[in-house]
């Protein structure tokens, strides 16, 4: 879109007093909002660097201690939850690691809020062990254990609230993780079953396939324990089979997964096919270099075309929310023809390319407006031919499929670019390809920069704006005027909440200012979860 001046001042706006406040001042950076900061990214800071998955620990907690400390803990569990179910956070270890830290807190009814709650927060195997383990960290160097009565309750409650063919397939899928399986668990909760079927299921963790069908195999069975005993014994049957046909065959009649399977099974060309039919979508997309490396995706095969068939298929993208962005990277790793880690090298095909294309727009359909009101700005003062931290793919290429993104998605989006001392007039638009995005930016001259001109430009043309983002391939350090007052002076002057974001795309880890301003933000590179944590901010999560 072409900036356009507006002639009258709007501060109309879907903004809502930001529910990460305490009262007083509105932007004062409050211990609830660097507890919503943490749970989103696992840092109380203002700086979210791309791609960093930090250890989270006690020092990084201050917030979530100081309201654990004030009698706030029911208040945090449900914030806890409400990042654990709604999707708000980027990285899932920091709200196991808070949800152990409220289970193990002094007062009563902070614990008991927490384990009720380990249910809905831990949704998966990898996740209750992630909880445990957390636990048993925070335990470290204390005389006690962690295995009290609740604990147990929680963790028997957990499984045996758990349908019992669901169950069966996550204990069969995810065996252990972080040290923990599920033989100790069942152990150390003392879990009686509280059904058949679940019986059936902690016999077979616990004792293992011949104890249980020594135990069942003259019984009367109800139904469910029926269905039950026939997977477990397919699951047994694949394990100890040699035969190529026969595992194919088990793949495709139960719907097995690849974590089910032996390591000599996964050199078989045809068990991968057999695996690839109904994988989801963005397992596939994770593979993609791994199929084609080893011939298990050969040019012009069947498999090939039914794989490409998914991939552009609506219906699957629709079901698998697979983000655009995500697709990008994706494609451009697979461009890139070799894997970042191991020796991994694949000559790219044109098909797989060809449907990733296709992929990356049709896949805009699952990014949900906002309904706000955004400045997306890009800093063309330096050459946009970096490559973002981490990916196979330019700043350029960045940059413009960020903007298509807002661009696309949001009917209220100004796509600004800033060089030599003014705003430059840049007409990407909902229309347009990413190429066609990507060269109008490269098209524009270099020079001097100031992130403060995108703001003052939107002040200037009367325009109110609840989000301003920013995209640079200077360092953020390098900025010498503070963008805050100028926000301050566009807040005061539109009667709008607004809000910036500064994307040092190439930046690793210096913010661009220590501000106590809650609705400015740092992202340091970018992927997928900076996107996220822009969502968050832009609707008051953090």
């Amino acid at each position: 879109m072409e900036p356009s001046g507006s002639t009258k001042m709007s501060s109309s706006s879907n903004h809502t007093q930001n529910s990460t406040g305490g009262g007083g001042c509105p932007w004062e950076v409050t211990d609830k909002a660097r507890l919503c900061r943490f749970l989103c990214y696992g840092s109380e800071g203002d700086i979210y660097t791309a791609r960093e998955e930090g250890q989270v620990s006690m020092e990084g907690a201050g917030a979530l201690l100081s309201l654990l400390q004030d009698g706030r803990g029911a208040e945090v569990v449900e914030e806890i939850k409400r990042f654990s179910q709604d999707g708000h956070a980027v990285r899932p270890g920091p709200t196991f690691f808070a949800l152990a830290l409220c289970s193990q807190h002094s007062e009563l009814k902070t614990r008991q809020a927490a384990f009720k709650a380990v249910k809905e927060v831990c949704r998966d195997p990898a996740h209750l062990f992630s909880f445990i383990q957390n636990k048993k960290e925070l335990k470290e160097g204390m005389k006690c254990g962690i295995w009290g009565r609740a604990l147990r309750k929680a963790v028997s409650d957990w499984y045996n609230e758990q349908d019992a063919m669901s169950l069966a397939a996550a204990v069969t899928k995810c065996k252990q993780r972080e040290g923990w399986t599920h033989q100790d668990l069942l152990r150390l909760s003392h879990t009686k079953p509280a059904n058949e079927a679940i019986a059936l299921i902690s016999k077979y963790v616990t004792k293992g396939w011949k104890e249980v069908q020594a135990a069942y195999s003259d019984k009367e069975n109800s139904e469910e324990v029926v269905k039950v005993l026939l997977y477990l014994e397919v699951v047994e049957k694949v394990k100890h089979s040699c035969d190529e046909t026969e595992v194919i065959n088990l793949i495709e009649e139960h719907k097995l997964e690849r974590e089910q399977l032996l390591t000599e099974h996964l050199k078989s060309k045809q068990v991968w096919r057999s695996l690839l039919k109904e994988m989801p979508l963005q397992s596939v997309l994770r593979i993609l270099g791994k199929m084609t490396s080893n011939k298990v995706l050969e040019p012009g095969s069947s498999q090939m075309q039914a794989v490409c068939d998914r991939i552009q298929s609506e219906t699957e993208l629709k079901k698998a929310q697979i983000h655009p962005f995500s697709i990008l990277l994706t494609t451009e790793n697979y461009k890139r023809g070799q894997g970042y880690q191991g020796k991994t090298k694949w000559e790219p095909d044109s098909s797989i390319l060809k449907a990733m294309d296709s992929a990356f727009y049709k896949s805009f359909m699952n990014v949900e407006p906002l309904g706000k009101r955004f400045v997306v700005a890009v800093d063309v003062s330096t050459s946009l031919s970096s490559i973002v931290p981490g990916t196979s793919i330019s700043t350029a290429v960045a940059a413009a499929a960020i903007t298509m993104i807002f661009a696309r998605t949001e009917a209220d989006t100004d796509v600004l670019a800033y060089s030599e001392g003014a705003v430059v007039p840049c007409s990407v638009s909902a229309d347009m390809t990413l190429l066609q995005a990507t060269v109008e930016l490269v098209k524009i001259p270099s020079g001097s920069t100031d992130c403060t001109l995108p703001i003052a430009w939107a002040t200037e043309n009367r325009k109110a704006v609840d989000v301003f983002i920013i995209l640079t391939n200077n360092p953020l350090w390098m900025f010498t005027a503070s963008p805050v007052e100028t926000l301050k002076k566009h807040r005061q002057k539109s009667g709008a909440n607004s809000k910036l974001v500064i994307c040092g795309l190439t930046s690793i880890g210096h913010a661009i200012a220590d501000t106590e301003d809650r609705g400015l933000l740092s992202i340091c590179g970018f992927d997928l979860g900076a996107l996220s944590v822009i969502r968050n901010l832009a609707q008051d999560l953090i």
